[in-house]
């Protein structure tokens, strides 16, 4: 399974990605503008795999003048279903379809782990202006909440993946070292009932890529043992936002 064929795996599930996926809270556009070192509105945005735009839908709130860029078919669709004013454009980090110098900020939201930074590390630099800014951020469930914890390490033994420690910087430790980075960290938490939050994990590509019946099994385990610990069919998630700022 390539790099390339597991991102596209999201393609036939993106109208459950939309509608389960869990977004970002406002703190942490609070904290992009903050390290970016400029405000968000009037700026020229490029959001790169903005999937069905959950995102993208936050800077276009703040005014920022935002593009999306996506390479998937089905994620386009859904994004132009979700975002009809926004414009869309084809095409993915490791070659950005935008003019040199033509860029504010360029933003990856949960996607710059699908590019090669070889290849995405000049692109960004080619498209931003001088002084312009790299924000990355990915959403992560807060393994010090117990039941996190306890469904992370169901989750880990059903995929066959090693047992780690606590680490709260891990989404840190691979940025690329030919970049100065600023990194925050924003907790937060949704209330969800106990079908989105399965469905969100079922959206993830771990998921998508493997035999329908095995995922059925494991998803029918965990809801006999969520419905014990949430009895009236509210899942408290909660996250840990990691953000990283560069100003190439």
């Amino acid at each position: 399974m390539t790099t390339t064929s597991r991102a596209r795996s999201f393609d036939g599930a993106a109208a459950d990605y939309a509608a389960n996926r869990p977004s970002y809270p406002p703190a942490l556009l609070d904290a992009v503008e903050e390290l970016a070192g400029f405000g968000l509105a009037g700026a020229r945005v490029a959001d790169i795999g903005a999937g069905t735009g959950l995102g993208t839908a936050l800077l276009d709130a703040r005014g920022a003048r935002v593009t999306a860029v996506e390479p998937g078919d089905g994620m386009a669709a859904q994004f132009r279903r979700t975002l009809p004013g926004v414009p869309l454009v084809r095409g993915d980090g490791n070659h950005l379809p935008l003019g040199s110098g033509s860029l504010d900020l360029l933003t990856y939201a949960q996607a710059w782990h699908w590019t090669d930074p070889e290849l995405s590390v000049p692109e960004a630099r080619r498209v931003l202006r001088p002084g312009g800014a790299l924000a990355l951020w990915w959403n992560d469930s807060d393994p010090r909440v117990p039941w996190i914890a306890d469904q992370d390490a169901r989750l880990r033994r059903f995929f066959g993946a090693v047992e780690t420690s606590l680490d709260f910087r891990a989404r840190f430790r691979h940025l690329p070292p030919a970049l100065a980075w600023t990194t925050r960290q924003v907790s937060w938490s949704r209330r969800v009932p106990l079908d989105v939050h399965l469905a969100n994990l079922g959206s993830y590509s771990d998921f998508l890529v493997m035999d329908r019946e095995v995922a059925r099994g494991f998803f029918a385990g965990e809801r006999e043992r969520l419905a014990g610990t949430f009895p009236d069919g509210a899942v408290e998630e909660t996250y840990v936002v990691s953000l990283a700022v560069a100003r190439p």
